[in-house]
């Protein structure tokens, strides 16, 4: 029996028209009638569940970092090198990346506030039992690393496709930029909050204790205040009534392998987060050896160790951050009134700007260590200014159905390749300098600022991704647009009423049952 056509007419969401019956070219059959989601959202709703998924992204990443804010007292208590130290991150990073796309999975399947609220509970406890782990027993404190890092995964995966279904077009680009900011303000207070309770109580372990009580917080907001929209809700996409149609898993990874500008803009971010990888747990060991080099610091032979290098570092993190994340989205939404190609010319202008500029911070910190600030400041300021971009390119690239998965790939691809080897390989690479130098705190600094110098290359080459990116960008964005609605794309469509909505508004009008 063939399934009965739909009639034409049939108001959809929001009142927009469904049309008549699709035909399938090889049946001639009509396909099964799509009945849309009847859902919608006052404003200042999806605002409030903003302003609480940016919260909770502010302590996912002071927990990335918290650690490296009290590096050197870390390493002292478990007795750990060099090479052993970047391997703390590389296990956490590296537990995030397996575990990706399985949140990425459940996410585009399953309820994303359920998940999201596990991730939570995951980290949280994980974090809080490491801080009372014996010094006998490093190898526990390397295994809870990794279990934040498992929870971290389902929120950086799965909380950026909540926001893409809540907002579009500008007013998507404005709350990913919001949103993104705390990447590097929550990266900068991770190693505030770790030196500064560090200095206070003279125990690094108390800031793993003040975390739970913030993210208890987090998780009573999330439960009460966040929805879970319907995917595509925001672009008014139409899902069936029930069993509705969904790619298998491995349909959506081919999808994914063929859209280029995912492909390229994958690798651009691998890129970026190899560098920030090393950076952001190496730059206050650095900094900390530099000022010994020139004589303004005495070197830490016992716990506590000098806390000033961390503080330092972590304001500038968080200054460059917001700056560089507002100036990125900002330029983003202006420049692309004019060229669509607007956001991957932006990535790759902003890398190729920064590659020089990491390159003089690392070669001038020996001789003047005020240039070297600067210029490390210009380069995480250039880096900043690509997060949310980056972010808004996969959203318009990638159909509703998959952008869980496309996130948790994007996510493991770029710490596979990125901040899960960095750090070690960081690491690595000054001890083997070391080992054939003379035992000088001198040859020390120089062996871990040499085995920096990788960085600037790789950060052109990211630049280059990003340039690749822009060739293919307006295809791919077309073909999920019509992927999407199910309708073919025309010029003479009047999308003015979806551009002038930047959200799902309560006072939308309801459909009426036949």
């Amino acid at each position: 029996m063939s399934a009965e056509c739909p009639e034409p007419g049939t108001e959809g969401l929001q009142g927009q028209s469904l049309g008549p019956g699709r035909q399938d070219g090889t049946s001639g059959r009509c396909l099964p009638r799509l009945t849309p989601i009847p859902w919608s959202l006052p404003r200042w709703r999806a605002y409030v569940a903003a302003a609480v998924l940016c919260y909770v992204n502010l302590l996912n990443y002071m927990n990335w970092f918290i650690i490296a804010g009290v590096l050197l007292d870390v390493q002292k208590v478990f007795h750990i090198s060099d090479s052993s130290a970047g391997l703390l991150q590389t296990v956490f990073i590296g537990c995030l990346l397996l575990s990706a796309p399985v949140f990425g999975y459940l996410g585009d399947r399953h309820s994303r506030k359920a998940t999201l609220s596990f991730g939570i509970l995951l980290w949280s406890g994980a974090g809080l039992s490491s801080s009372f782990i014996s010094p006998r027993y490093s190898w526990l404190f390397f295994l809870s690393r990794g279990v934040v890092g498992t929870g971290s995964a389902s929120y950086s995966t799965i909380a950026p496709t909540v926001l893409g279904d809540l907002f579009v077009r500008d007013q998507r680009t404005r709350v990913l930029a919001i949103f993104y900011i705390f990447i590097p303000v929550g990266s900068g207070l991770g190693y505030v909050l770790g030196s500064a309770v560090a200095e206070l109580t003279g125990n690094w372990r108390w800031a793993l204790r003040i975390m739970p009580c913030l993210e208890a917080v987090a998780l009573i907001l999330l439960i009460l205040l966040v929805p879970d929209p319907p995917r595509g809700a925001a672009e008014r996409q139409e899902e069936m009534a029930s069993g509705g149609l969904r790619s298998s898993w491995c349909e959506d990874v081919r999808y994914l392998g063929r859209n280029w500008s995912f492909v390229w803009s994958t690798l651009g971010v691998t890129a970026m987060a190899f560098v920030t990888g090393a950076l952001g747990f190496w730059a206050p060991k650095f900094l900390f050896e530099a000022r010994v080099v020139h004589g303004l610091q005495l070197p830490c032979f016992q716990e506590p160790c000098s806390s000033q290098d961390s503080l330092i570092f972590g304001s500038l993190t968080i200054v460059t951050g917001i700056i560089g994340v507002i100036l990125g989205a900002e330029i983003s939404r202006r420049y692309k009134k004019v060229n669509p190609r607007a956001e991957p010319l932006i990535c790759a202008s902003s890398l190729l700007a920064a590659a020089p500029c990491l390159y003089l911070a690392l070669i001038l910190a020996p001789t003047t260590l005020l240039a070297s600030y600067v210029f490390l400041a210009l380069g995480e300021l250039l880096l900043s200014c690509n997060w949310a971009v980056v972010a808004d390119i996969l959203l318009s690239v990638v159909v509703p159905r998959c952008r869980g998965t496309a996130e948790a790939l994007q996510i493991t691809v770029c710490h596979i390749l990125g901040d899960a080897s960095s750090p070690y390989l960081t690491g690595l690479i000054s001890g083997a300098l070391r080992a054939g130098r003379p035992n000088s705190y001198l040859q020390r600094f120089l062996s871990l600022q040499q085995s920096f110098l990788c960085c600037p290359f790789v950060i052109a080459l990211g630049g280059g991704c990003f340039l690749l990116t822009a060739l293919s960008l307006e295809r791919d964005q077309a073909q999920a647009c019509q992927a999407g609605t199910g309708t073919p794309i025309s010029k003479d469509v009047d999308s003015t009423d979806v551009e002038r909505q930047g959200l799902l508004s309560g006072t939308a009008a309801s459909t009426e049952d036949p």
